[in-house]
């Protein structure tokens, strides 16, 4: 429990808390020191270092997050101790979290918030904590299935290599979730700036309004679309993050006309149900030929089929299509063709998400945090 005991102790002295992955190579943790800015460093044996050149933080201001974004340089997410507790509270609320019969695991990076969530959660609700160094599939299903833990945060990957039956309740966040999951299993929707998933199985949590506007605009929507109409997912919520290290706030104009609103950089749309789909990253839109492709959608359509253990899409250039759809494939026994997935694609999706391409591969290249690096794929 020394995490837990170092952040209560960051927390006493008023200052707020910016986990660093020690998996990073050092030249890594270098670039992500020079982009959160802290004041002072505090090592796994405690003894602190003051560091020239950090940034002050607020008062109230509880954690500094750095993104886990697939691209681009590290941003650090400052998330308010008001913030933080709004999301454990939400949370709880929702899960119907009892601290005198339910305790949590925490097995995902403390640095990034899916992990870190649970402890801050556990810390603000004072519910039962089990902290273990890293995900080990046995180690963790153990605690589950002893009762150690009732309630666990897991992403994809992680879910696949478990029963996940052992637990009262998975939260599944991080990546894509898989089309068919168990019923104890919640599929979240939320990233950094949002300290958390806060939008559960296509239901927002108590306090968070769901908002939508043209893709790529910088002005303000005339409304929320009916159901079916895609846009970006504006969200406003207690729990938002108050701005991004060094002060940018990264607001945006809502529907109401207010700049209270954090635009996710993701499209979606309501389905019939009144849920919140969501399509994918704006910036990882495929377009071939005059179409649109989600590659998220096009991987939810693949994963179905028997020979593929594991798939990501997106794009190379092409000639004719301007961009052509990629599929690159970690295969299971029996390993599939390129006809056989641009056949499911065309019968389920369109025939122009099909893809044109199909590349095998040993394994794909992911964040912490679960997410493919898409932009990684050659």
């Amino acid at each position: 429990m020394g995490f837990v005991d170092a952040l209560r102790a960051i927390w006493d002295t008023g200052d707020a808390a910016a986990p660093l992955d020690s998996r990073l190579p050092l030249a890594a943790r270098v670039t992500m020191l020079e982009a959160l800015r802290p004041t002072r460093i505090v090592g796994s044996d405690g003894e602190q270092h003051a560091l020239r050149d950090g940034i002050p933080v607020d008062e109230g201001d509880a954690l500094v997050v750095a993104t886990s974004g697939t691209s681009g340089e590290p941003k650090g997410v400052v998330l308010t101790h008001d913030a933080v507790a709004a999301s454990a509270r939400a949370t709880s609320e929702r899960l119907g979290i009892d601290p005198a019969r339910h305790s949590w695991l925490a097995c995902l990076p403390l640095a990034h918030i899916g992990g870190l969530s649970v402890v801050t959660r556990s810390i603000m609700t004072g519910t039962p904590l089990v902290v273990v160094p890293g995900f080990e599939a046995e180690a963790v299903e153990d605690i589950g299935r002893s009762g150690r833990a009732t309630h666990v945060a897991l992403v994809a990957t992680a879910l696949q290599r478990l029963d996940p039956s052992v637990f009262a309740c998975v939260l599944l966040g991080g990546s894509k979730a898989p089309a068919a999951l168990p019923p104890n299993v919640v599929s979240t929707y939320g990233m950094t700036e949002t300290g958390s998933g806060l939008v559960y199985d296509g239901v927002p949590l108590e306090g968070v309004e769901v908002a939508f506007r043209a893709a790529g605009s910088a002005t303000r929507a005339p409304g929320a679309p009916e159901h079916g109409a895609e846009g970006e997912i504006l969200l406003r919520a207690p729990m938002l993050f108050r701005c991004y290290r060094g002060g940018e706030d990264g607001r945006v104009t809502g529907p109401d006309g207010t700049s209270s609103w954090f635009a996710t950089g993701d499209a979606g749309h309501l389905g019939p149900d009144g849920r919140l789909v969501v399509s994918g990253r704006i910036a990882d839109v495929i377009t071939t030929g005059a179409e649109k492709v989600w590659p998220d959608l096009v991987e939810r359509v693949l994963i179905a089929h028997p020979g593929v253990e594991e798939v990501a899409v997106w794009k190379r250039s092409d000639p004719e299509w301007g961009e052509r759809v990629v599929a690159w494939v970690v295969p299971s026994d029996d390993a599939p063709s390129l006809e056989e997935l641009r056949q499911i694609v065309a019968e389920t999706i369109a025939p122009w998400a099909a893809p044109r391409e199909l590349v095998i591969v040993d394994d794909l290249p992911r964040t912490a945090a679960g997410k493919v690096r898409r932009r990684e794929l050659g």
